[in-house]
C-alpha cells in the first residue's frame, strides 16, 4: 500500500526549520472558500480561525493584520498600530504577487517579503489558534507564542 504524500507548505518548512510544532489540519477545498465556512467544516469555534488580511499604508508599504474569522479590521485602529496616517486593504489581485500566496490560503507565515504583522491582541488568550496553512485545504494548528515567533508579529487592538 503506498504512503500517500502529504506536500508541505512554505510555511509548514518554517515551522519545522524553526523548530516550532504545529499540527495540519486538512480539508477538501477546490476553490476559495471563507473562515467561516472553513470553521464550520472543521467544527472549530470561530473565535480560534484567523484569517490574514493584506493593506497598503499612505506611505505604500505593505501591512498585515490576523483577525478572528467572524471579525472585522478596524482600519483606523489598524493604520494607529503600524504608525500609518491612513490604510487600506490590498486589491485581490495584488495579492499573489505581493506574498506568493492565494486568496483563501495567504498566511503571515513565509510570504515573498516579510511584512510587518499586527495580530488581534485577544490570539493572546487563546490556547491554539488556527491560521491558513498557505493553500486551499490545509489550516495550521499551533500556539499564538510560536505563531507570533514564526511571522515576528506583536499584538495590538486592531478589531471593531
Amino acid at each position: 500500500m503506498a504512503k500517500e504524500k502529504e506536500t508541505k507548505t512554505n510555511a509548514m518548512r518554517i515551522l519545522e526549520k524553526e523548530k516550532l510544532p504545529y499540527t495540519a489540519v486538512t480539508y477538501e477545498c477546490t476553490e476559495f472558500i471563507d473562515g467561516i465556512t472553513i470553521a464550520d467544516k472543521l467544527g472549530l469555534p470561530y473565535e480560534r480561525v484567523y484569517k490574514t488580511l493584506v493593506t497598503v499604508g499612505k506611505s505604500k508599504e505593505h501591512y498585515v493584520f490576523v483577525i478572528p474569522i467572524s471579525e472585522e479590521l478596524d482600519l483606523k485602529k489598524a493604520a494607529k498600530a503600524v504608525g500609518e496616517k491612513s490604510i487600506e486593504m490590498i486589491h485581490v489581485k495584488e495579492l499573489t504577487p505581493l506574498t506568493g500566496y492565494i486568496r483563501g490560503g495567504c498566511t503571515a507565515i513565509g510570504m515573498k517579503k516579510q511584512f510587518k504583522t499586527v495580530v488581534a491582541e485577544q490570539a493572546a488568550g487563546l490556547q491554539e489558534l488556527y491560521v491558513s496553512g498557505g493553500k486551499w485545504g490545509v489550516q495550521l494548528k499551533l500556539t499564538p507564542e510560536n505563531y507570533m515567533k514564526a511571522c515576528r508579529g506583536s499584538y495590538a487592538d486592531i478589531c471593531v
